[in-house]
């Protein structure tokens, strides 16, 4: 059985459940159990003992971050860090200034008496010492540009050096041999070179041209820049191991800047003197 609605209505049942006998006779009384719900106001009893302490709760979200703290006292200084990589060669010094002059000799004694002069017998001679001059020429230029392989123009001798260098040692061998890495500055001088690589059997050798001072401003050994003249190959120079300060010409003639610590084989020039 259940009476009445709202907030006693537990109340209620407990109260039919523990007094069956009243309820009986409410009844027979023709009171129904909904008035006995709205006419008998319930007194909540005492307040009950503290319950025990509960199970320790999740932990809450994260709080913001406070504010920054006062700077740290300057700590220790720490090992010895590896020694880094090696730095881009500086550019090559100017040529020195040309030194005093020396202090005059002593006079010599004086010479001999000159003997009679048989013209004639000398000048056939030297008409001999002429012809043989000349084929010594001839065999010379023929031991240079066959044997020994070196190649000429009007003003300079060009010869590949076949040692492998970088472009360091290259520069210094080239000093030692009294003359300097090739530069060619037009493009007679450039094919002249390609064909002698080509003629040798090889791919490709140093030439003295290089960015050292300044990135993607090459210049030539002799610290003049490559401005009127190039022949770089396609998408050259690119840089691409980011030490390319260097320049390498293939066997095509093409330009191509490459790590200066490569060791490859390399030319040299040589300006002929005044005859």
């Amino acid at each position: 059985m259940m009476c009445g609605t709202g907030p006693w209505l537990s109340v209620c049942v407990t109260l039919l459940v523990l007094f069956p006998g009243d309820l009986a006779s409410f009844t027979a009384e023709n009171r129904s159990a909904s008035d006995i719900c709205s006419t008998h106001t319930i007194i909540p009893g005492p307040i009950g003992d503290i319950g025990g302490k509960g199970e320790t709760g999740e932990f809450g979200k994260p709080g913001k971050e406070g504010p920054l703290g006062p700077k740290g006292i300057k700590g220790e200084f720490g090992d010895l860090g590896d020694q880094g990589l090696l730095g881009k060669i500086g550019p090559i010094g100017s040529k020195g200034d040309k030194g005093y002059k020396g202090l005059d000799g002593l006079q010599g004694g004086k010479g001999k008496a000159g003997s009679f002069c048989d013209c004639g017998r000398y000048r056939r001679a030297v008409g001999q010492l002429d012809l043989r001059v000349s084929q010594l020429k001839s065999s010379l230029k023929f031991f240079k540009n066959v044997i020994a392989g070196i190649r000429e123009t009007d003003e300079k001798f060009y010869y590949i050096v076949k040692e492998e260098r970088n472009y360091r040692d290259a520069l210094t061998q080239c000093r030692i041999r009294g003359g300097t890495l090739a530069m060619p500055k037009d493009q007679a001088t450039n094919s002249l070179i390609a064909d002698y690589i080509s003629s040798m059997g090889l791919l490709r050798v140093f030439i003295g041209v290089n960015d050292f001072e300044k990135e993607k401003q090459f210049m030539y050994t002799d610290n003049t820049p490559v401005q009127s003249f190039s022949s770089w190959k396609d998408g050259e120079p690119n840089d691409g191991s980011g030490y390319e300060d260097c320049v390498e010409m293939l066997s095509t003639g093409a330009w191509n800047d490459v790590d200066c610590q490569l060791t490859i084989y390399f030319v040299c020039e040589f300006v002929k003197k005044a005859q």
